[in-house]
C-alpha cells in the first residue's frame, strides 16, 4: 500500500489534478482536511471506502488512520487543499510515516496563491518590476517564524508578499509592511480563492486593512502586497522578443 499525500486544490473541485483524481477514485481509505476540501471529491472515493474528517483529529490519531490503513494494505488518499508543499503540515506526517517505515508519494496540488492570482488577473513576476515572489504567514496563534523571517527584515526586499494565514492580522501586515513598500503600494485579498463565494479585494496599503475588515474577512485569504499587482508599464518579456525568435531560428538553422 502507499499513503498519497495529494494537493486537493483552493477550493474548486476542478482544480485537482487528473493524477489525484485517479488515486482519489482507486484509494480505499481517504483522510480529507474537513471543511477546506469540495466535498464533492470525496464523491469521487470508491463506494466502499472509509472516509475520515482529519479536522479535529490530532498528529497521533492521524497517524494511527494511516498506521491501520497500511495494516490493512489499503492505499490512502491523503487530501490536504492547496498543494502540500506550502503550510500543508505534511512534514511531521511524512516524518512519522519514515519511523514506521510505511511508504507514500506526494501529488502535487494548485496552491491558494496561484488561485488568487489568477482571480486577480495578475502576473506575479513583472518584467523590470518584480521578478520574486515570497510567499510566508505571520507568527500569531501559531509556531513562531525562525529568525530573520518576520515581515519587517522580509519587507526590505521589496518583493511580492504573499501572506497565508494572516487576514485576521491584517492591520499588523499594514503596519510593518508600509515602511517599506510605502502607502500607496498595490494590495489584493483574495478569500476562498477559485470557490463560488470568492471574494476579490483590491486597493493599497492605505486602505486593505479597513477593507478586509469592513468585508469580515477572517479566514481562509491570501495577501498580497507588491508593485507587479499594479504594473502597467513595463517591458515586454525576452521570451517571446523578435531577437530572441530570430536567434533561435538562426542557431536551428546552423545545427541542420
Amino acid at each position: 500500500m502507499t499513503v498519497h499525500f495529494i494537493g486537493a486544490g483552493p477550493g474548486a473541485a476542478d482544480l485537482i489534478t487528473l493524477r489525484g483524481l485517479r488515486i482519489l477514485a482507486a484509494s480505499k481509505v481517504c483522510l480529507y482536511a474537513g471543511s477546506l476540501v469540495p466535498r464533492e471529491l470525496l464523491a469521487e472515493c470508491p463506494p466502499d471506502a472509509r472516509l475520515v474528517d482529519t479536522a479535529q483529529l490530532t498528529l497521533d490519531r492521524i497517524t494511527e488512520e494511516l498506521v491501520r490503513a497500511h495494516e490493512e494494505g489499503h492505499d490512502v488518499a491523503r487530501l490536504h487543499s492547496g498543494d502540500p508543499s506550502v503550510f500543508s503540515a505534511v512534514a511531521e506526517q511524512m516524518r512519522r510515516l519514515d519511523a514506521a517505515g510505511i511508504p507514500y508519494e506526494v501529488v502535487p496540488g494548485v496552491p491558494a496563491f496561484a488561485a488568487a492570482a489568477a482571480a486577480l488577473k495578475r502576473e506575479l513576476t513583472v518584467p523590470t518590476v518584480g521578478q520574486t515572489v515570497i510567499l510566508t504567514r505571520v507568527a500569531q496563534q501559531a509556531t513562531p517564524m525562525p529568525e530573520g523571517e518576520d515581515l519587517a527584515t522580509l519587507g526590505r526586499s521589496g518583493a511580492l508578499i504573499v501572506l497565508h494565514l494572516a487576514a485576521r492580522y491584517v492591520d499588523r501586515v499594514v503596519a510593518e509592511l508600509t515602511p517599506h513598500y510605502g502607502a500607496d503600494c498595490p494590495a489584493a485579498v483574495v478569500a476562498m480563492a477559485s470557490r463560488p463565494d470568492e471574494l476579490v479585494l483590491r486597493g493599497t496599503l492605505a486602505d486593505i486593512a479597513d477593507q478586509v475588515k469592513a468585508a469580515g474577512v477572517v479566514r481562509t485569504a491570501v495577501i498580497m502586497v507588491g508593485r507587479t499587482l499594479g504594473a502597467e508599464q513595463f517591458r515586454d518579456s525576452h521570451l517571446y522578443s523578435a531577437e530572441r525568435v530570430h536567434r533561435h531560428a538562426t542557431d536551428c538553422a546552423a545545427s541542420s
